[in-house]
């Protein structure tokens, strides 16, 4: 059965962990996978969670079955995190999913089954998994021009021009804030401008907003979702709890659908009931109900969003003591558009050799793309780091 299945190409990010951990150097720094680390180099339980985890503990007096929806009250928490304020809150279902990138999976074989001719756009990069995921659901993908290699920076002009191009059956997958990999956001009235092409041209957007609160804050990074979900019928959205409460481990993510009317929502939260009972049944609570806890607590919730704004802050730090460094070191400012990202990830512009020789000369773990993960970064390392970069740079 196995023995005509090609050799498997080994995951871009993942393979990188077991890299690094094999590596014997004592100088190295993990920049690959997309987690946050602290200034000692750990990624820690937030304050709040533990505090959930005690009161968990202490309560829960039962394993049984959730449902296939997850919990309620935290799919309620998660729409409201994303989507409060908005008229959308009216005609709105969600379900739990094992990360969002279950989210992604249930969505995009939500889409398959409801318009089975759909073409997926996504932008040019994309986090690595958006296109595998919308292809394994049956769907055809498209890319659309996003990132100036030049500037580093989104290239609006081309990304509208592009997607003036999308229609009635095709959907365009939008990063909510802290873009996976490059860090460069859409502004704000870019945001107002494709929706004003959906409305004129009828594609449906699909936003995943993984980083919520990473990039200018809780609210700030909702802005350009919410204006969609306001003025537009359709609208499917893939949310996470890894990065903005630090539960990577419990895959704790929901999937969104905005509709015109609480008929269509109901009905579409009914079929990913069903394409969920097919694919893993139930999502696992544990994370979920850490999340509840967290948000139906005033005082938990102060103390989330405290810590949560001090990470935030931490990742623009390090940003600007890198760029300081590099400025200094390489003697220009080649490297200025690192501060003008948002979250963990920047795309530096180095070719995939060039980040070979990063690794494999000092010991600095990026992804092949040139991305690496600010918040990876020790502040001890900084100065190592930048040396590494300025000697590739040349």
């Amino acid at each position: 059965m196995f023995s005509h299945l090609p050799t498997p190409h080994t995951d871009p990010i993942l393979s990188l962990s077991a890299l690094y951990r094999d590596d014997p150097r004592k100088e190295k720094v993990d920049l690959g996978i997309g987690v946050y680390r602290n200034s000692q180099g750990v990624t820690p339980i937030m304050r709040a969670v533990k505090a959930a985890q005690v009161q968990q503990t202490e309560t829960q007096d039962t394993k049984v079955y959730i449902g296939l929806s997850g919990r309620e009250e935290f799919n309620q928490n998660m729409v409201k995190l994303v989507l409060e304020g908005t008229s959308a809150m009216d005609r709105v279902s969600a379900i739990q999913t094992p990360g969002a990138s279950g989210a992604l999976r249930m969505l995009g074989d939500l889409i398959k089954v409801a318009q089975p001719d759909t073409t997926v756009w996504l932008s040019n990069p994309s986090y690595v998994n958006h296109r595998p995921v919308m292809e394994a659901a049956g769907l055809k993908v498209r890319l659309y021009r996003y990132f100036s290699t030049e500037t580093k920076q989104v290239d609006t002009a081309a990304m509208l021009d592009d997607l003036a191009k999308a229609g009635p059956n095709d959907v365009v997958l939008l990063h909510g804030c802290c873009h996976n990999p490059t860090g460069a956001d859409i502004d704000f009235p870019a945001w107002k401008a494709i929706t004003e092409l959906a409305q004129k041209n009828g594609f449906i957007p699909f936003i995943d907003i993984a980083y919520q609160g990473f990039g200018d804050g809780l609210e700030e990074d909702a802005k350009g979702v919410r204006h969609m979900a306001d003025n537009l019928d359709e609208v499917m959205i893939t949310t996470s709890c890894s990065k903005n409460f630090g539960l990577y481990r419990e895959r704790t993510g929901a999937a969104i659908v905005v509709g015109k009317n609480t008929k269509d929502v109901t009905n579409a939260k009914g079929k990913l009931l069903q394409l969920a009972r097919a694919t893993y049944t139930m999502p696992p609570d544990h994370g979920a109900a850490l999340v509840q806890t967290v948000l139906d607590d005033a005082n938990l919730t102060a103390m989330w969003k405290e810590e949560l704004n001090e990470m935030r802050m931490r990742l623009v730090g390090l940003r600007h003591t890198l760029c300081a460094e590099l400025r200094s070191v390489h003697k220009s400012q080649q490297f200025d558009f690192i501060e003008s990202h948002k979250g963990m990830f920047t795309v530096l512009g180095f070719s995939e050799s060039q980040m070979i020789q990063l690794r494999e000369q000092f010991g600095v773990y990026g992804v092949g793309d040139g991305r690496i993960n600010i918040a990876g970064l020790k502040e001890s390392d900084i100065l190592y780091v930048a040396n590494a970069i300025s000697t590739i740079a040349g």
